[in-house]
Order: C-alpha cells, then structure tokens, then sequence
C-alpha cells in the first residue's frame, strides 16, 4: 500500500496563481480608470468650492481675492482677514488638491478671476482640464489643450 501525501502538486498551484494573475489582469485597468474619475469629479468640487469661497470673500470685503492663497486659513491665535480668509484648507490654497493644479489668476482692480485646473499628468490623474470665472460656470476641454471661456460647460 502506497502512502498518499498530502498538499498541492506544483500544477495546481501554478494554476492558482494563473487565475490571480489573469483576475489582477483585468481589474487593475478599471481601478486606474476609477482613480481618474475620482480625481476629475474632485478637480470640479474643488472648483465649485472655490467660486463659493471668491463669492463670499467678494461680499466680505467688496472685491475678489487677489491670489488663492488670500482665500486660506489663518494662522493660530489670528483672526479672518483680507490675506487669509479662512475660507479654504491649506491643501487647495496650495494649488494642488488630488491629482490636478489650481491656477488663479486675479482680474483687473480684483474685480474678476479665473481658475484653471489641469492634470498633473494626463495619463494616470486626469483628463480633463477645466476653467471657471466669476460666473460660476464651470467649462471643461478633454482634447488636451487648456480650457477657456469658450469651452463646453459642464452639466
């Protein structure tokens, strides 16, 4: 009588480890795909944050901020002001919130703005770039040149 060892032959593992692979395979392209919506629909929340941020900064103090980091937090002990509003966190005063950068660019005697948020790289955070002014419309691009005034708004 022969004794019957127990455990897996080489083939059934290398067949396991063939079914992991081929399942990593195909979820790995829908979690990068994931990744990209996720920071895209952050990029235009970040956007909607910040006109709600310059309208209530235009109310408080009768014209727009005259950079983006006017619209950031005070330091400890301080209170509001002009330079620092305490009307966003330190991580989007900054520029650069989950994947995309944040460009604003005060209008004339800061009575307007723009915003542009663009991708840092188009290939693994987002592919769309968007713009926003003091209308509030937010206006996206997805052929790879910076969006405008003139680009689609979105829904």
């Amino acid at each position: 009588m022969r004794n019957k060892e127990k455990g897996f032959s080489l083939i059934e593992l290398l067949i396991v480890v063939a079914i992991i692979l081929i399942i990593a395979a195909i979820a790995i392209p829908n979690l990068l795909r994931a990744k990209i919506a996720a920071n895209q629909a952050s990029a235009v929340g970040s956007l909607r944050t910040l006109n709600t941020s310059c309208i209530a900064y235009s109310t408080s103090y009768g014209q727009f901020p005259a950079a983006l980091t006017n619209l950031g937090p005070i330091a400890s002990g301080s209170t509001a002001s002009s330079t620092s509003a305490d009307l966003i966190d330190s991580v989007l005063s900054a520029g650069t919130k989950s994947g995309y950068t944040f460009v604003y660019t005060a209008g004339a005697s800061n009575q307007s703005y723009t915003i542009t948020a663009t991708p840092i790289t188009a290939a693994t955070t987002g592919q769309s770039m968007y713009f926003t002014d003091q209308s509030g419309v937010i206006r996206v691009n997805t052929t790879g040149s910076g969006a405008n005034a003139s680009s689609t708004p979105i829904g």
